[in-house]
């Protein structure tokens, strides 16, 4: 009697085969007598387009690893010089951090490219939990930074004080994460082990939307507002009082990066959700939403460069350094050629007495 076969479609981004009686070993390609040649030739091309993806991140992420190296040494070296950091540095060190982490929890997914880490769904609601977190404070950190750049607060204002803006901060995050995390839930069985994606498209249209509004579109309403304010504050400064303080030029770019890399990842994935309501996925769609969760975490990385170039102590520190090593090019040079003598002219005037009494 021949056994049964089932069939189980596949989440985005997966390029596991459907589960069969006698699955392949390399659970790569589906079993001929079962796929057609173009399904099958889809599949691949989806898997090479996430694999070329990942290596472009990849080295995007190794940059980001090496500019929050050295901005935390710059923070720290500073820090132990004036044994006080200024508020914005507080910020900006705290807003690195987040980034980093978030770097670094993109590594989750990345290592198993093109197919998806596995674990069981209670660990990847708790991953996910931890990814929003992370995202929401880091966003919420560029609103700080756009408070002090737009209406400039006392120096005795509670927000310049670190415990009352995190008191601020982190519960809020938490509150919108714990909303999402209750709207994603785990659905399957808590103890089987599936696929783990941050935002899965079978969670439902009414998660992405959720995410869109509350973990995108709410902190950057905030900051509009901020700045709204700010301008309505400084009325005769034309509206170049953010322009005007030397941390702007990194607010600016870094926001910008975020917002657009953010925005291309929640629209991804509302439109990925809405077809997966409609019928399955194809293997390009699910490609394009794997493609686009990178997006999502190269913002993060992509901030980190633009801090280390666009802030001004970081940049003079690392034009510093650049300066070190062009300087010890020359020497190097030198030694390498110890027989070579070279004759400076020397040249002396000397004045008579004559032309000094004319």
């Amino acid at each position: 009697m021949a056994s049964e076969t089932t069939t189980q479609a596949p989440p985005y981004g997966s390029t596991a085969t459907p589960n069969t009686s006698r699955a392949s070993p390399t659970n790569v390609l589906p079993n001929t007598s079962t796929a057609s040649p173009t399904n099958v030739l889809d599949r691949i091309a989806a898997a090479d387009l996430i694999s070329t993806a990942n290596h472009v991140y990849a080295f995007l992420a190794a940059a980001a690893l090496m500019a929050s190296c050295f901005l935390i040494y710059h923070f720290v070296r500073t820090y132990g010089a004036q044994r006080r950091a200024a508020w914005p540095d507080r910020l900006l060190w705290a807003f690195s951090c987040i980034q980093l982490l978030l770097v670094l929890f993109s590594f989750y997914n990345v290592a198993h490219r093109p197919h998806s880490l596995r674990t069981t769904p209670l660990s990847c609601a708790t991953l996910a939990f931890v990814i929003n977190l992370t995202s929401l404070c880091g966003l919420l950190i560029l609103a700080l930074i756009a408070y002090l750049l737009a209406l400039d607060p006392p120096l005795d204002f509670l927000l310049r004080r670190p415990g009352v803006s995190a008191a601020l901060l982190v519960p809020t995050a938490t509150l919108i994460s714990l909303i999402l995390a209750g709207i994603r839930g785990p659905r399957d069985s808590l103890q089987r082990e599936t696929d783990c994606f941050m935002d899965p498209v079978q969670a439902g249209v009414s998660y992405a939307v959720a995410k869109l509004c509350l973990a995108f579109l709410a902190p950057y309403i905030l900051q509009i507002a901020i700045v709204l304010s700010g301008c309505a504050k400084e009325r005769n400064s034309k509206g170049r009082f953010l322009l005007g303080k030397k941390e702007s030029s990194m607010y600016l770019s870094v926001n910008a990066v975020l917002f657009f890399c953010h925005l291309f990842y929640n629209v991804a994935l509302v439109r990925a959700a809405r077809q997966q309501t409609r019928g399955e996925l194809s293997h390009r769609e699910r490609a394009f939403i794997s493609i686009a969760e990178l997006v999502f975490f190269a913002g993060s990385g992509v901030s980190l460069l633009l801090v280390l170039i666009t802030s001004k102590p970081s940049r003079e520190k690392l034009s510093g350094l650049f300066g070190l090593i062009v300087n010890c090019c020359p020497r190097v040079h030198k030694h390498a050629q110890p027989n070579r003598n070279i004759i400076t002219p020397h040249i002396e005037i000397t004045d008579t007495l004559q032309d000094i009494e004319s």
